[in-house]
């Protein structure tokens, strides 16, 4: 019974090694040699399940040192993605294409998005250059002592647009035998599968031998940059870390365009309404006052008849008033009329004398 215990407790404290040693990614290739215009087929295993990986043929380069030049050593138009199962396998055809630069080549697999993790297969591209790899520099060396991380948060400026930012942020430590005095690193940035933007930034001051230093490099993207980002380390020509950052896409923007399709349109339209609304009353009011000017002229001589002080000129008798039985000369009325004014008192003289 004691064995039986002390079998299973020792199983169980070797299956965790066990269960990590299998989860290290691993690359096979179906040929070791190919020419260019070829293909061979890359399978692995142990991968992230349902992960996304980037196939490529890098020069300069062995397993145990990695691909010092990063993905500008690789032939990247060349290169294949890939979508690892459930199981975290994958099988793809690659074509053979020759590197940027000599050989040693590897076909390196490396994680898109997510948690890093690479993996590396000898391979010999048939026909092309092959040099031995540069030196290690002796002196100073720096290695990175800890897992690099982003600090920092988008604000609101980011959600309408403005360049997302983030600080770098590694400890390093000096494996060499020298100082070294306010080191050159190279940030780069890349989105997808596309390579890195390399930008250099001085770190200001001197990491002696076996001492360590935490330094902080400022990251920024692009106005309105989102999705899927990777933001790598090199320094002395070698990739020393790579860090993921998933940038949010900036609703804000969507929001005010969409805001601008809603209210200029509507903005248009009341303000034609509003021109509509202007013409149209002068031309009603118009009308009204021609109604009513008539409606007066209609009404105004009955209004003067009836007004108790206001005197009015009698109308004019029409042209043909006078009696067609009657003609100036022979009116009976005429002749007094026409006769001149006189006193009924006084005598006139006769023939005969004074009456």
């Amino acid at each position: 019974m004691l064995l039986a215990l002390v079998s299973v407790v020792a199983s169980a404290a070797v299956l965790p090694g066990a269960a990590q040693a299998a989860e290290q990614p691993t690359v096979k290739l179906s040929k070791s040699q190919a020419g260019t215009g070829g293909s061979i087929t890359v399978s692995g295993d142990g991968w992230r399940s349902k992960a996304l990986l980037m196939i490529l043929i890098c020069g300069q380069a062995v397993p145990s040192r990695g691909v010092p030049g990063g993905t500008n050593s690789c032939a990247n138009a060349d290169g294949r993605a890939v979508t690892t199962d459930t199981k975290g396998r994958f099988s793809k055809k690659l074509p053979v294409a020759e590197p940027p630069v000599p050989c040693p080549c590897v076909v390196h697999v490396a994680t898109v998005t997510g948690a890093k993790a690479e993996a590396d297969a000898i391979f010999q591209v048939a026909g092309h250059a092959v040099e031995p790899l540069p030196a290690e520099e002796s002196g100073g060396r720096l290695s990175v002592l800890t897992d690099t991380r982003l600090e920092g948060s988008s604000g609101l400026l980011t959600w309408f647009g403005a360049p997302p930012a983030r600080t770098l942020v590694f400890t390093v430590g000096n494996v060499g035998t020298s100082d070294i005095k306010n080191p050159v690193f190279q940030v780069g940035t890349s989105h997808g599968v596309f390579a890195p933007q390399w930008e250099e930034q001085q770190w200001r001051g001197t990491i002696a031998p076996g001492k360590k230093a935490r330094i902080e490099l400022p990251v920024e993207l692009t106005g309105g940059a989102h999705g899927d980002y990777s933001v790598s380390l090199k320094y002395g020509g070698k990739v020393l870390a790579e860090q993921p950052w998933g940038v949010g896409r900036p609703w804000g923007v969507t929001l005010f365009w969409i805001l601008v399709c809603l209210v200029v349109p509507a903005a248009v339209f009341r303000i034609g309404m509003a021109l509509i609304d202007r013409v149209r009353p002068h031309r009603a009011a118009g009308r009204s006052v021609r109604a009513a000017s008539s409606r007066l002229r209609l009404r105004l001589p009955e209004v003067t008849l009836r007004l108790p002080g206001l005197r009015t000129a009698p109308p004019e008798p029409p042209a043909s008033s006078t009696l067609p039985w009657f003609t100036p000369d022979s009116d009976p009325g005429a002749a007094g009329r026409l006769s001149a004014p006189h006193d009924d008192n006084s005598t006139t003289p006769t023939r005969k004398g004074t009456t």
